[in-house]
C-alpha cells in the first residue's frame, strides 16, 4: 500500500521520509500533497497538536483514498506558558518564515535567565485510512539558547538544546537528531504499531 504525507513542507517531508526509511518499515511509495495539487488546504485551527494532526490526516485520506500520515508539532516554552505551541509555524504571523519566528521567540526571551529557559518539542503523528484513525506522540525536553547555532534542521532547531547536550538540533547530524527528536519518537511509535499489527504499507 502507498502512503501520502499530509504536508507540502519539503523540509518536513525529507525528515519524515528519512526516519521512516531508517526504521525499516517497508512502504511501497511515499506521496506528498505536492502530488495532489487539487487537495484543499486544511485550516489548522485545533487547540492541540492532536486535533490538528487528526484533522489533516482524515481530510487528506478522504480526498486521496489513501492511507494518510499527518504531523503536527511545535515548541512549548515554559516561561511563555507553552507558547508558541500550536502556533509554532506561524508565531510571527501567518506568512512568517522560520527566521521571523525564531527572532520573535528570542526577542520575547531576551531577558530570561538560563535556568528559566526550559522548553520541549512535542509531536503528534496521525494515521488515517477509511474509518481508522490512530495517533502517536513524541516529546523531547531541552532549553532555548540565546542565539542561533548550527546550519542543519529547520524551524527552532538552531536554538533548541536537547537535555544533556551542549549542541543544538541544528548542530547535529540528521541521524543524531532523528534519534533524539520528538518527530523521530512519534514515528517510531507509528512503526511499532505497524509491526505489532503485522501491517505493511
Amino acid at each position: 500500500m502507498d502512503i501520502v504525507l499530509a504536508t507540502r513542507n519539503e523540509k518536513k517531508v525529507k525528515e519524515i521520509k528519512r526516519i521512516i526509511e531508517e526504521g525499516g518499515v517497508s512502504v511501497t511509495k511515499i506521496f506528498t500533497l505536492n502530488d495532489f495539487p487539487g487537495c484543499p488546504d486544511v485550516q489548522e485551527d485545533g487547540k492541540t497538536f492532536e486535533e490538528n494532526a487528526v484533522k489533516k490526516a482524515v481530510s487528506v485520506s478522504q480526498y486521496t483514498g489513501m492511507t494518510a500520515l499527518a504531523d503536527d508539532s511545535g515548541l512549548e516554552v515554559d516561561v511563555l506558558n507553552g507558547a508558541p505551541g500550536v502556533l509554532s509555524a506561524r508565531y510571527a504571523g501567518d506568512s512568517a518564515d522560520d527566521m521571523a519566528n525564531l527572532k520573535k521567540l528570542l526577542r520575547e526571551m531576551e531577558h530570561v535567565p538560563y535556568e528559566k529557559r526550559r522548553a520541549r518539542f512535542a509531536c503528534c503523528i496521525a494515521m488515517a485510512y477509511k474509518d481508522t484513525v490512530k495517533t502517536f506522540f513524541g516529546y523531547v525536553e531541552g532549553s532555548i539558547g540565546r542565539e542561533p547555532q548550527g546550519k542543519s534542521g529547520f524551524g527552532y532547531d538552531p536554538v533548541f538544546y536537547p537535555e544533556g547536550y551542549d549542541r543544538t538540533f541544528a548542530q547535529m547530524s540528521n541521524e543524531k537528531k532523528n534519534a533524539l527528536s520528538h518527530r523521530g519518537k512519534a514515528l517510531r511509535e507509528f512503526q511499532k504499531y505497524l509491526n505489532e499489527k503485522g501491517l505493511n504499507l
